[in-house]
């Protein structure tokens, strides 16, 4: 069954033609992702296939099917600010949805009896109880855990999460995502990527998230310059293709330029008097001439900044801590980098790893402890809140604010022009405004910016976000020739294991294990490590130990705290309907099977919660 059919889509951006006359289809079960350089049109032609924007021209149709239901998650959803977390999670007009929130609301007014009953009666004719049970797993997923805290006084990420929380438990048939891991830690974002690799789900998605990618899709749609590829297959065949079609086009522009300077010699001998003939061939000569002028796809950068020589003494965390209220974020750290090491910092949302970064360079105190920077180390700070600008600004004037010329590795200066080229500016684009710029192209000049002061102590927080696929291959192989130092925060696991030597893993309570391989070796060896401690636990009794609850079962215990004292709520009021003088014979029997239906349901989240106390 095909769900979505793309005829003549086309979208021009002033005289830019983006892409024109696309044609693709969808089909139940297929899982796709849209990948194409930053600016050239991808969220264009996301924004059209999710029913934001309409294509150009006549002949232009984007046709889904009437049978399905279609769920969208974009860049930056949208909600009403005095919206609880829980009613944005539900909101939306299917059914089973709005039952399971006024089921909850009912729930905030224990006393009115009437209310919950509705509610309760309602949940059970529409069988939503399934839905409130999912959404509550969705949402601890997501660590989302404050269901009354408003939308309004959310962060950026959070809000996302909400609303990928919400697409989720709407249970469409076909998903529409743009950047689902934004956001997302590395265990949600495994989380995700088991959901979406199951059978029934039908996806179209962007991402720039390669491990992410390989392993949820099984077709890639290429956009680059204005038309559409399709690769049957993940990662791995769409670069083989690509690369296959890059040698191809490469041999053919050869031939091009050949035959241009061929037929340009045979022009410039031509007399003023010339014949239809002559005219047809120099009518030619242009079309050819404008074939070989035209971008042909991305160009071979290399990124070779000059980097300042490091001391003896790099940067060392002596013993600090840090601490919000009642959070610890860091406790007793003490580290000594050393020279031309990377660095990965991994840990769940939340667990304090910007902290760490901003206490290191300066930007935070700490409570104790203090750290020391060497005379020669110069930081290069690539922060998740981007660059601060007047985006009233041409593209070139934010890089001469910075230098007219920078220095190279290989002893040549280069202007700010010729930099911004390799950066996948060209000349013509430079004249832009930074407010026309795509949220890849402004990060690609934040980290620009950030690469051309010639730092050799490398911080960057999320250097992956918004960032399309080319642009972190050139990324990756500065960095792994980089001679400085790199500490990187990221969530893209491919970008991690390509990069740092080793891990800083941020395991809760201000505790930072240093973990030498990389993150997928992390990951293996804690799988193994639960394996031999789950057979060890079976074969050998225990001595008894100072109990330590895990960062996720403390979460655990938490929700089914939460949900134990809802059903002890549920309970009482139900209860209180026994007192009614009028009931008949056949209500008793319905209200004493749901009561008993309500304790074995208390029973089993009881004793869920007795097993993760024991353990």
């Amino acid at each position: 069954m095909i769900y979505l059919e793309a005829v003549h889509i086309t979208k021009t951006y002033g005289e830019k033609v983006l892409f024109e006359d696309l044609n693709f289809t969808i089909s139940e079960g297929q899982k796709i992702a849209l990948v194409a350089r930053n600016g050239t049109g991808k969220t264009s032609l996301f924004r059209i296939l999710a029913g934001e924007e309409k294509s150009e021209g006549y002949t232009s149709k984007l046709l889904i099917s009437k049978n399905i239901r279609v769920g969208v998650l974009t860049q930056e959803p949208k909600f009403d600010p005095n919206m609880t977390v829980l009613e944005a999670a539900l909101s939306g007009e299917i059914p089973e949805l709005q039952a399971v929130v006024a089921y909850e609301k009912a729930l905030l007014r224990p006393d009115d009896h009437d209310a919950l009953k509705s509610a309760t009666d309602q949940m059970d004719a529409l069988k939503a109880w399934d839905v409130d049970s999912r959404l509550k797993e969705i949402l601890f997923k997501l660590n989302l855990e404050d269901l009354e805290a408003q939308m309004g006084q959310l962060s950026g990420g959070q809000v996302k999460r909400v609303a990928l929380a919400n697409l989720i438990v709407q249970d469409a048939d076909f998903l529409i995502m743009d950047e689902p891991t934004n956001h997302l830690d590395i265990d949600m974002i495994e989380w995700l990527e088991a959901y979406l690799s199951k059978p029934s789900v039908t996806l179209l998605m962007v991402t720039h998230d390669r491990y992410f990618l390989d392993r949820v899709c099984d077709n890639i749609l290429e956009l680059e310059g204005g038309k559409l590829y399709r690769h049957k297959g993940g990662y791995g065949v769409y670069l083989e293709n690509k690369a296959i079609r890059e040698e191809v086009d490469a041999a053919q522009l050869t031939r091009d330029k050949k035959l241009l300077s061929k037929e340009l010699n045979w022009l410039r001998r031509q007399p003023k008097a010339r014949s239809t003939k002559a005219k047809s061939r120099i009518d030619g000569f242009y079309e050819l001439k404008e074939k070989t002028m035209r971008d042909t796809g991305p160009v071979d950068i290399k990124i070779s900044v000059k980097v300042e020589r490091l001391g003896s003494k790099i940067l060392e965390a002596q013993y600090i801590s840090k601490r919000f209220g009642e959070k610890v974020l860091l406790k007793d750290f003490h580290y000594k980098f050393k020279k031309g090491e990377k660095v990965g910092v991994v840990g769940p949302n939340g667990v304090g790893k910007s902290t760490f970064i901003k206490v290191l360079t300066g930007h935070l105190k700490p409570d104790s402890g203090k750290v020391v920077v060497g005379v020669n180390t110069k930081f290069g700070y690539y922060s998740q809140e981007g660059l601060q600008i007047d985006k009233d600004k041409r593209v070139i004037d934010v890089v001469r604010e910075i230098a007219d010329y920078i220095p190279m590795s290989y002893g040549r200066d280069l202007s700010a022009e010729q930099l911004l080229e390799r950066f996948m500016f060209s000349r013509k684009h430079q004249q832009v405004y930074v407010s026309q710029l795509s949220g890849g192209e402004l990060r690609r000049l934040y980290l620009m910016t950030v690469l051309m002061q010639n730092p050799n102590f490398l911080i960057l927080d999320e250097p992956t976000n918004d960032l399309d696929i080319i642009t972190l291959n050139i990324l990756e192989e500065f960095l792994e020739q980089y001679t400085g130092c790199v500490l990187v925060v990221t969530h893209d696991r491919y970008f991690m294991d390509k990069i740092v030597d080793h891990l800083f893993v941020f395991e809760g309570n201000g505790k930072i294990k240093d973990f030498n391989g990389t993150y997928t070796e992390y990951r293996e060896a804690g799988i193994k490590a639960a394996k031999s401690a789950s057979a060890k636990s079976t074969s050998v009794k225990k001595a008894p130990t100072e109990p330590v609850i895990s960062y996720e079962n403390q979460k655990k215990i938490k929700n089914l705290e939460r949900d134990i004292e809802r059903l002890h709520v549920e309970k009482e009021a139900l209860t209180a309907q026994f007192y009614a003088t009028n009931l008949t014979q056949e209500e008793i029997a319905t209200l004493s099977e749901k009561l008993e239906a309500l304790k074995a349901k208390i029973d089993e989240k009881e004793m869920a919660w007795m097993e993760l106390m024991e353990e």
